[in-house]
C-alpha cells in the first residue's frame, strides 16, 4: 500500500517530514514545562529564592513559546503535505481511469469512480496528515511524559500500566465493528451519487415523463441508505470518547490517591506530585490522541481500500508488444500501417469472458482500403461491439483483426487509434467553443480545414447561423443543439483527424434523409481512399456501400453488394421489405 500511494507525494516529502519533526519539537518543549514547576515548587517557593524562581519562570515561557512556534510551523507544513498528497492521489486517479480499458470501466460505476476520487480522496488525506500529525504527536508525548514520570517515581508510574491494555482491547473491538460499516456506508454513497447523476443527466426526459416525484422517492431512500449505515458506523466511534475518558480518568484518580498517600508520608515531595499529575495528564492526552487517531484511520481504511482498487487495476499499454512470429514485421516496424484495409479472421469476442457466452463468433471477411462497408442486423446483435474490436478498445477472445495487413495486438494503441476514428451512437461535446470541441480531431487544424470538414459533415450552414459562428460557447454537454447538430458537429470533429479507418456507428440517426444523403454524397466526393465503416438502421444509408455485412445474434449471416444479399439473405431482404425497399 505505501508503495502504490508514495509517488503521489512527489513534491511534498520534505514538508510532510518537516511536520512530524516539528510537531516531536514542540513536545519535547512541552514536556520539559511540568519538570521546571517542579523545580519551583519544590526549590524556589520552597527555600523563598525569587531570582530562581524568575529563572525557572523565564525557562517556562520560553518552552512554551517555542513549542507555540513548532506547533504553528507543524500545522502549515502538515496542512500543505497533506493537500499536496491529495491532488498527487486525485491526479494519480485520473490518470489510471484514463488508461483503463473499456472492460475494466465496465466494472465501476460513474458514481462510484465520482466518490473515490472525492471523498475517499478526502478521508485519505485526513488519515495521512493524522499520521504525520496526530499520531507522531501522541507517540512522542507518550514516550516522553512516560520516562519522566518514570524518573520521577517509578512506582507510581506502574498505575497507569494498566490503562494501556484495557483501552487498547476496547478500540480494537470498536474497529472490528466500525470498518464493515463504513465500508457499507461508501457503498451506499456510491449509489446515491449514481442517482444524482443519472437524474441530472437525464433531467428533460424525467420532466417530460412527469416522474419527479418519483425520482424525488428514489432519491430519498438512496440518501436514507447512507444516512442508516453512517448511523451505524458513527454509533460504534461515539462510543469510543466515553470508554476512553472512563479509562483515563480512573488512572488518573488512582494516581493521585496513591501520589497523595506517598506526599503525606514524605515519600514524595508536593512538586514532584504536581509534576507527575501533570506528565500523568499529558500520558492520558497522548493515549486520547492515539485512540481518535485509530479510530480516524479505521474509517479511513475503508476509503484507502477503495482507492487501491483503482490504482492497482491494469491499464492499457500503449506501446505495441514485440512482433510474435512475422519475420516482415521487423523490416515494417510495428507502428507501420500500410492502409486502411480491414479484415477479421474467425473473430470471437464475450463480455463476459465466457466462451460458452459469445456476443460475437466466427467472424470472417475482409474489405479493401478506400472501400465502404455497411453493418446492419437486429437491435443486439453486435454491430457496435464489432466496430469497439478495431480499435481494440475491448480484445477479442480468438481469431485476429487486421488493419493495413497488420495483427492490431501488433501495433501501438496510439498508432492504433490514430489511424481510426469513431463517431459513437451515443454524442459527447465538451463544455467550451464549437471550434475548441473540433478540434480534439486535430488541435492543430487551421479555421479553413475546419470549414472543410463542417461542409462535409453538413455542419457549416446551421453553425454559421449562430451570433458567434465557430466561437459559440456550446455550454456543458453541448445542451444548446439538436441532437442532429451533435452528431454532424462529431462527425466533422472524426473527419478533422484525417484517419485511415473512420467509423459511424448510426451517426446519422438523427439527422432527417436529406442531410443524410447529402452526407453520404460528400463522404463519397471528399474521401476517396479512406475505409468507411458504417452501422446503420436505414438500408438506405448502406445501400451504395461496397460490402454489406448482416448481422444476426452475433453471427455473419450475409455479405456482398446490396443486389446480392436481397437475392440472398432473408434477414437482409427481409430489413428492406420493412422500409419499403426494393432490389433496385
Amino acid at each position: 500500500m505505501l508503495k502504490t500511494l508514495a509517488p503521489s507525494l512527489a513534491g511534498y516529502r520534505f514538508v510532510s517530514w518537516m511536520a512530524s519533526v516539528t510537531i516531536a519539537f514542540e513536545v519535547l518543549f512541552e514536556v520539559t514545562i511540568p519538570w521546571l514547576m517542579a523545580d519551583i515548587l519544590d526549590r524556589g517557593i520552597a527555600e523563598g529564592d525569587l531570582p530562581f524562581i524568575l529563572q525557572r519562570g523565564g525557562w517556562m515561557l520560553g518552552m512554551a513559546a517555542l513549542s507555540m512556534a513548532c506547533g504553528g510551523l507543524s500545522a502549515r507544513l502538515a496542512a500543505l503535505g497533506g493537500t499536496g498528497f491529495a491532488r498527487g492521489l486525485r491526479t494519480a486517479l485520473f490518470d489510471r481511469v484514463q488508461g483503463f480499458s473499456f472492460a475494466t470501466l465496465d466494472r465501476f460505476t460513474t458514481g462510484s469512480l465520482l466518490t473515490r476520487l472525492t471523498t475517499d480522496v478526502t478521508n485519505t488525506q485526513n488519515a495521512f496528515q493524522i499520521v504525520i500529525r496526530m499520531l507522531v504527536r501522541a507517540v512522542v508525548m507518550l514516550v516522553a511524559a512516560t520516562l519522566m514520570a518514570v524518573y520521577i517515581n517509578p512506582d507510581l508510574a506502574g498505575v497507569f500500566v494498566v490503562a494501556i491494555p484495557v483501552l487498547a482491547g476496547c478500540l480494537t473491538a470498536l474497529a472490528l465493528l466500525a470498518y464493515p460499516r463504513f465500508r457499507e456506508m461508501l457503498r451506499r454513497l456510491d449509489l446515491m451519487n449514481a442517482r444524482v447523476q443519472e437524474n441530472l443527466v437525464g433531467l428533460r426526459v424525467v420532466r417530460s415523463y412527469v416522474r419527479e416525484e418519483f425520482e424525488k422517492e428514489q432519491f430519498f431512500q438512496a440518501a436514507g441508505g447512507v444516512r442508516e449505515w453512517q448511523a451505524r458506523a458513527e454509533g460504534v466511534v461515539a462510543v469510543e470518547a466515553p470508554i476512553s475518558s472512563l479509562v483515563l480518568s480512573g488512572t488518573l484518580v488512582a494516581v493521585l490517591w496513591f501520589g497523595g498517600n506517598l506526599v503525606v508520608q514524605g515519600w514524595m515531595l508536593p512538586g514532584e506530585l504536581v509534576s507527575f499529575v501533570s506528565y500523568i495528564g499529558q500520558i492520558l492526552i497522548s493515549l486520547m490522541m492515539l485512540s481518535f487517531a485509530f479510530i480516524g484511520l479505521v474509517i479511513s481504511k475503508a476509503s484507502v481500500n477503495r482507492i487501491m482498487e483503482i490504482l492497482e487495476q491494469p491499464v492499457e499499454a500503449l506501446e505495441a508488444p514485440p512482433a510474435r512470429s512475422r519475420p516482415e514485421a521487423s523490416a515494417i516496424g510495428p507502428e507501420t500501417l500500410a492502409d486502411g484495409s480491414l479484415e477479421f479472421e474467425h473473430v470471437d469476442f464475450s463480455y463476459s469472458g465466457n466462451p460458452r457466452n459469445l456476443t460475437l463468433a466466427d467472424l470472417h471477411f475482409r474489405i479493401e482500403s478506400g472501400q465502404v462497408l455497411g453493418l446492419v442486423g437486429g437491435t443486439g446483435s453486435g454491430k457496435t461491439t464489432l466496430v469497439q474490436l478495431i480499435p481494440r478498445l475491448y480484445e477479442v477472445m480468438a481469431g485476429t483483426i487486421r488493419v493495413g495487413g497488420r495483427d492490431v495486438r501488433e501495433v501501438s494503441l496510439e498508432d492504433l487509434r490514430d489511424a481510426v476514428a469513431m463517431v459513437l451512437q451515443k454524442n459527447v461535446l465538451f463544455s467550451g467553443t464549437i471550434a475548441e470541441n473540433l478540434r480534439w480531431g486535430s488541435p492543430e487544424a487551421t479555421l479553413e480545414e475546419i470549414g472543410k470538414a463542417c461542409r462535409i459533415a453538413q455542419a457549416h450552414d446551421f453553425i454559421m447561423g449562430f451570433p458567434e459562428g465557430y466561437d459559440t460557447d456550446l455550454g456543458q454537454g453541448g445542451v444548446n443543439l439538436s441532437g442532429g447538430q451533435k452528431q454532424r458537429l462529431c462527425l466533422a470533429r472524426a473527419l478533422l483527424k484525417k484517419p485511415r479507418i473512420l467509423i459511424l456507428d448510426d451517426s446519422t440517426s438523427a439527422v432527417d434523409m436529406a442531410t443524410d444523403a447529402r452526407i453520404r454524397a460528400a463522404l463519397q466526393r471528399e474521401l476517396q481512399g479512406m475505409t468507411v465503416v458504417v452501422i446503420a438502421q436505414r438500408i438506405a444509408s448502406v445501400r451504395e456501400a461496397d460490402a454489406i455485412l448482416v448481422l444476426d445474434e452475433g453471427r455473419v449471416v450475409g455479405f456482398g453488394n446490396h443486389e446480392e444479399l436481397h437475392a440472398s439473405c432473408p434477414v437482409y431482404r427481409e430489413a428492406c421489405d420493412s422500409q419499403h425497399l426494393g432490389e433496385i
